[in-house]
Order: C-alpha cells, then sequence, then structure tokens
C-alpha cells in the first residue's frame, strides 16, 4: 500500500456547532408540535416539505458516495467523507417518516374511500394507490437505502483503522448496485410523496427531475461544508483550488441538468396541450404561485449558472459559498412548490404557515447536529483509502 502523506491532523468542530444545531432543532421541534396540534392538516404539508428536504440531502449525499467509488475518480476522494457525514440522517428518516404515515388522510385525497368511489380515474389507479401498498413501499425503500448506507460507511470507516484495500472494492461492487437501485428507488419515492398528492397528474420524466434536484441540493452542502472546513483549517492544505473547481464544475453541470429536465417536462406537457396534463402547471402559475414559478426559473438555473460560468468564479470560495447557500435555499423552494399547490387538490385553501419555517429550522438544526457528531467520532477524510494520495496531488494542469 503506497505511503499517504496527507498532512491531515484530526481536530474537533467547535462546540458552538453542536449547539446552535441542538437550538435550533428545539425551537423547531417545539413551535413545529404546537402548530401540529393547533392544525394538523396543515401541519402534514409543511412537514413533507421538511423530511422531503432531508431526504434529499441524506440519499443524496449516499449517492455521491456511489458515484465516487463506481467512477474511480480521485479528486473527489478528499471530500467523499463530507458527504458520508451528511448521509448519516439515513437512519433517522426511519424514524421520521412515522408522522406522515398518520397524517396520510391529510395528504392524499386517494386515501378517502368516498372521494375514490365517485373518480373512475382513482379507481382503476387502487390498484397502486392504496395505503397498505404504499405503506410497503415506503418502508422497503427506506430499509433498501439504509442497508446500502449501513455496509458503504461500514466498509470506509473500518478502512480507517486496517487499510484494506478490499474494502475499497467491496464499496466499489455495493455502488455499481446502488446506483441503478436509486435510480428505480427515488422515482417510486417521487412518485409516491409528491406526484401522488395530486393523483389525476402524471409525468414520465418526474423522478428524474426530483434526482436532478437531490443530486444539486447534495452537491451545494459538499461545497459548503468543504469550503468552511477548508478556510478553519479542518481539511489538508493541500486541497486547493483545482479540487474546489471540479466539485463546482459537477455542481454547475447538476444545475443545467436540472433545468434541462424541467423545461423537457414542462414542453412536452404544454405541447401535448392535454388537461390532465397542464392543470398541475396551471395551478402553479396562478395566483400568487407565479411569483414563486418565476423565482425558481431564474434562482434554480439562472442566476447559479451565470454565477459559475467561468473558471474564476467556480474558484472563488466566497462565491461558492454563497451560490451553495443558494441552491440549498432554491431545492427547498422547489419542493415547496411541488407539494404546497396540491392543497387545493384536496380542497383546502393555502396560505403561507409560520411551520413552513419552523419544520425547516428543525431539520437544518438536525442535520448541523448529525454532523457534527460525525467529526467528532470519525476523520473528515478518508486516511487509509488507495486513492487519497492522488486525490491531494490532484491538479488540472
Amino acid at each position: 500500500m503506497p505511503k499517504i502523506e496527507s498532512g491531515y491532523i484530526k481536530k474537533e468542530l467547535p462546540k458552538s456547532v453542536e449547539k446552535l444545531g441542538i437550538i435550533l432543532f428545539v425551537i423547531g421541534a417545539v413551535a413545529s408540535l404546537i402548530g401540529f396540534i393547533m392544525d394538523p392538516v396543515r401541519g402534514s404539508y409543511s412537514y413533507l416539505v421538511a423530511f422531503l428536504f432531508l431526504l434529499s440531502v441524506s440519499v443524496g449525499s449516499l449517492l455521491l458516495v456511489a458515484i465516487e467509488y463506481a467512477s474511480g475518480a480521485t479528486w473527489s476522494t478528499p471530500f467523499r467523507r463530507i458527504s458520508e457525514f451528511f448521509a448519516s440522517t439515513i437512519p433517522l428518516l426511519i424514524i421520521l417518516v412515522i408522522p406522515l404515515f398518520f397524517n396520510l388522510h391529510n395528504l392524499f385525497n386517494w386515501t378517502h374511500s368516498s372521494i375514490v368511489a365517485k373518480d373512475k380515474i382513482l379507481q382503476l389507479k387502487s390498484a397502486y394507490l392504496n395505503s397498505p401498498f404504499f405503506d410497503v413501499r415506503v418502508w422497503v425503500i427506506l430499509f433498501i437505502w439504509l442497508f446500502f448506507y449501513i455496509f458503504m460507511i461500514k466498509n470506509s470507516r473500518k478502512q480507517d483503522i486496517s487499510g484494506d484495500q478490499l474494502l475499497t472494492k467491496r464499496n466499489i461492487t455495493l455502488s455499481v448496485i446502488f446506483i441503478p437501485v436509486f435510480a428505480v428507488t427515488i422515482t417510486i419515492q417521487s412518485i409516491d410523496w409528491i406526484m401522488s398528492l395530486e393523483s389525476r397528474w402524471f409525468s414520465t420524466i418526474f423522478g428524474v427531475y426530483v434526482f436532478a434536484g437531490i443530486m444539486c441540493v447534495a452537491l451545494a452542502v459538499t461545497l459548503y461544508a468543504a469550503i468552511l472546513l477548508k478556510e478553519h483549517g479542518f481539511l489538508p492544505a493541500k486541497i486547493k483550488d483545482d479540487h474546489f473547481y471540479s466539485l463546482s464544475t459537477l455542481l454547475f453541470a447538476f444545475i443545467s441538468f436540472w433545468a434541462y429536465i424541467a423545461f423537457a417536462q414542462y414542453l412536452l406537457q404544454w405541447y401535448g396541450n392535454l388537461p390532465e396534463e397542464t392543470f398541475w402547471f396551471m395551478q402553479r402559475w396562478n395566483g400568487g404561485w407565479k411569483i414563486i414559478s418565476v423565482i425558481i426559473i431564474f434562482g434554480h438555473f439562472l442566476i447559479p449558472f451565470f454565477a459559475l460560468l467561468s473558471y474564476k468564479a467556480k474558484t472563488d470560495l466566497k462565491r461558492l459559498k454563497f451560490i451553495a447557500i443558494w441552491i440549498m435555499a432554491m431545492h427547498f423552494i422547489d419542493i415547496y412548490w411541488m407539494v404546497m399547490p396540491s392543497m387545493k387538490n384536496n380542497g383546502l385553501q393555502y396560505s403561507f404557515s409560520w411551520m413552513d419555517i419552523s419544520f425547516l429550522l428543525a431539520v437544518i438544526g438536525l442535520i448541523l447536529f448529525m454532523f457534527y457528531k460525525m467529526v467528532q467520532k470519525h476523520n473528515l477524510i478518508p486516511i487509509n483509502d488507495p486513492k487519497l494520495q492522488r486525490g491531494l496531488d490532484f491538479q488540472l494542469k
């Protein structure tokens, strides 16, 4: 095994990171609980948005880990452990999904037998859209993700101690399996948790649209954390502009890919001009939702696209931090835009609620707390990974 001279020295994150995470979580959780008691129906929608945001960060980060292994990339190896830490909230999804199961009736009209009895389309879809089968799909998929998380992360951390290169080969095998599994499972989850909110609507590329957004936010959180850790001396000095250029270029690529899929989905349904397809977009263009739609067009694509267009922009750490936070915010707004107009489909009148923010605060606090705990327990870089030295020595020119 080649000698690795990383220059890495394990340090503890400031205690303030843990405190901030706890404070945000407690404030958000308490406020959300109060709101849920006051208005459980409205709280169900706010909770779903926050849950989907946490799912995006955690499962998207695990996908980044799998892509790093499967592709054999070296420049990303020093960043991989950061993505592993963000994926650490996957086990919590098993717990946090439970409140949603108790509120399916508040979210989905296909759970109302009286509505299904009067709607022939819902009757035709009832073989798929029924509570028992829905529950099975959600639980099976969450445990599939948990399975891959446990074994991939276990192998990675075990290698820090043993240095056994066979562990890398095992993770490559797991990653090659996980990537297509993820493609199928995230499509099913996007249909179940988002598309079926409006059970008459359908889109053949909706899963790809959700996947593109997940990749954007997973790359954004990794980029932001890597820059902060680098600036405060937690990462090796060998990690330089070329590494951040490559990471931000990948983010730039998925921002463009997200825009392409978003436009393709809209164009196909606009051109087809079928009422059972176009109503979904019309709901998101009427009233105040038109403003949100325009914000997403500019904020999720045009602004970050031009902000990251040049080489200089991709190595400007201050700009990259801002864009990373911007993409996180845009992804949350995108989820919000997909979920909240569906309240009208269930006969509810939408209005902004402070629960939309309180649930988000709780999720951010949870992510910060888990990241802090992972940094305290494990190395920030995979110190005995066979690709690490090449990753640290990576240069574009």
